[in-house]
Formats: structure tokens, C-alpha cells, sequence
């Protein structure tokens, strides 16, 4: 049984267009500015660091102050697993209305490196490069 609060890019993009919700980026700012789906905003959930990826401590800070608990959001990643993580610290936060875009940008991998879901990049859909300064994480967070 498929889980509805995971959805595939095409959808997201229609939610986006017809349900007014905002597409939330969890990748990192250097991961977001390469490419991402056009109009979205950018709050990583971790950084790259020397030592691997280092979690964001500011993210459910940047989140709250940034959108209400009942906004309409759809959160993605790389490929599908920041964006779970994501989604399940907004739910247990209080936010209402999250949806995981399931294949991130670039789509999710099995196991043997087969792409099992497509990403957005891949998808044909309107995207995006550099950082917009009222979505970017850099004015976000202040």
C-alpha cells in the first residue's frame, strides 16, 4: 500500500500550481543553488562539513519562524531520504499539512543503483538554478 503523504514530482508540481503549496528544499545551499524546482525554498537539513553531513540545528527553527504549522508544504531532497527524515521532524513539530516529494531531484536509487522513482530534475518540470534571495537559506535564517 502506497503511503499518501509521499508523492511523486509531477503531483508535487500540481499541488504547487492548483493547491497553492510551496515546495520546501532540505538539500544543502550548495545542492539547492545547482538546481532545483523553480519557486522553491531552501532549508537544509544538514550542511556539508570535513567530517560528512552535520545536521542543520537551525531547521525547525528557520521552518517555524518561516511558515505556519498549518501551511501546505511539500519537502524534497536529493533523492528521497533527507526529505523523509524532514517530513517526520515537521509532523512531530506540529506542522499540519507536509508532503514528502519521493525521488527528490535526482530520483531514488534501489538497491543495485536502478532508479525506482523518478526525481524532479528528470521529470520534464520547471526548474531552477543559483539562489533567490527571498527563498534562499542565506535571508531564511536571519
Amino acid at each position: 500500500m502506497s503511503d499518501p503523504s509521499r508523492i511523486g514530482p509531477a503531483d508535487a508540481h500540481e499541488k504547487m500550481k492548483d493547491e497553492s503549496f510551496t515546495y520546501v528544499d532540505v538539500r544543502t545551499e550548495e545542492e539547492f543553488a545547482a538546481g532545483h524546482p523553480e519557486g522553491a525554498f531552501n532549508v537544509p537539513l544538514s550542511h556539508a562539513s570535513a567530517s560528512g553531513m552535520e545536521p542543520n540545528a537551525d531547521f525547525l527553527r528557520v521552518m517555524e519562524k518561516t511558515f505556519a504549522k498549518d501551511a501546505a508544504l511539500i519537502i524534497g531532497c536529493k533523492g528521497g531520504v533527507r526529505s523523509a527524515k524532514a517530513q517526520q521532524q515537521l509532523s512531530a513539530a506540529g506542522f499540519t499539512r507536509v508532503l514528502d516529494q519521493e525521488g527528490g531531484w535526482d530520483g531514488k536509487k534501489g538497491s543495485f543503483g536502478e532508479q525506482v522513482a523518478p526525481g524532479w530534475a528528470l521529470s520534464s518540470l520547471p526548474t531552477a538554478t543559483g539562489q533567490p534571495t527571498a527563498r534562499a537559506y542565506a535571508a531564511l535564517k536571519k
